[in-house]
């Protein structure tokens, strides 16, 4: 008898305070990093997505190269330096994103002589488009 008042006990709370339960199970809220409007994206009936990792070693750097559509960066680790052609270099450091416009001339850069650099890139285009397009 005594056990199941101890038992009583022990579920009582929940029984009179059932939000109780509801606390442990709260929906997941996601963080809003980055909201851009954009221009240039796919108009066909298919689309390809592909979700990318970069990683940069202390000092590395891209090709001057152009995307075909907007791409979408997210800093997971270092910071990231992009200059586009006209326009003085931007730097992106970890937990912040950044959309890279289509059709503009561009590098980017791990400029740290000591940190790596990672990166998620988000990239929608038509189907079997390249990521991107090398500048000679």
């Amino acid at each position: 008898m005594h056990r199941l008042m101890r038992l009583g006990l022990v579920f009582l709370p929940l029984m009179i305070c059932p939000s109780a339960l509801a606390q442990h199970n709260s929906p997941v809220t996601p963080e809003l990093v980055l909201r851009n409007i954009l221009e240039g994206m796919p108009k066909g009936n298919k689309q390809e997505v592909r979700v990318l990792i970069a990683n940069f070693k202390p000092g590395d750097k891209t090709p001057f190269h152009t995307h075909r559509f907007p791409v979408t960066l997210y800093i997971l680790e270092g910071a990231f330096t992009l200059e586009e052609e006209g326009r003085k270099p931007e730097v992106v450091k970890a937990g912040h994103a950044i959309v890279m416009p289509a059709r503009v001339r561009m590098t980017a850069y791990n400029r740290s002589s000591s940190e790596p650099l990672r990166v998620v890139v988000f990239y929608v285009s038509d189907p079997d488009t390249p990521f991107l397009d090398p500048i000679h």
